[in-house]
């Protein structure tokens, strides 16, 4: 199987420009989405290479290599959602987007509520996701890069709460670092995924 490569989004300028959250943290949290980068295509071209007929549930090059790209997949997929959520005033959601909220979580004060527990919960993620199964909006949690995936689900905003997301501006008070998350939401790019997502239904 020929190795696929991919490239880093482009950085939004205005992820530089958020209000608590500074741009120093910003740049070091880029860099490291652009390491998932590197790796995930360092790992595809020494998947290549493996051989597939010696590839068992213990150990083999073949299972480390799918083991790590799904990991790497992860880190890449989750980071473009986060960085194109940030960059806003968080002054809220569409209209569209706010009814579905109002129907599948109770409306906006409720959904953030969630938010802020899902984010305390989470050891890695929270995602805002659209479940294409059950036809309803969720929250989910993720405790690292390939945990916790739900099948046929598309996040449309996503908090990174790793540590290396805010300690550098707020230490160890994540909460204070939820709190400038989201007031730094681009509700015009979550409503923008909440749109592309309507126009399938």
């Amino acid at each position: 199987m020929p190795p696929h490569q991919v490239s880093p989004i482009a950085k939004p300028d205005k992820i530089l420009k958020l209000d608590g959250i500074s741009a120093e943290s910003v740049e070091a949290h880029w860099a490291l989405y652009e390491g998932y980068v590197k790796k995930y295509n360092e790992i595809t071209e020494k998947m290549a290479a493996a051989d597939r007929s010696a590839a068992n549930q213990i150990f083999s090059d073949y299972r480390a290599y799918r083991s790590a790209i799904t990991f790497a997949i992860g880190g890449i997929k989750n980071h473009e959602v986060y960085f194109e959520n940030l960059g806003g005033d968080g002054s809220g959601p569409s209209d569209a987007l706010a009814g579905q909220i109002e129907r599948d979580l109770g409306g906006h004060d409720a959904f953030l509520t969630e938010l802020r527990a899902a984010g305390m919960a989470a050891r890695g993620w929270a995602w805002l996701a659209w479940d294409w199964d059950w036809s309803r909006l969720d929250l989910y949690i993720g405790d690292a890069q390939d945990t916790f995936p739900v099948w046929n689900a598309t996040p449309i905003l996503a908090l990174d709460v790793y540590e290396h997301s805010y300690i550098r501006d707020f230490s160890t008070a994540r909460p204070k670092y939820i709190e400038a998350f989201i007031a730094n939401v681009d509700w015009a790019d979550v409503s923008a995924k909440w749109e592309r997502i309507a126009k399938e239904l």
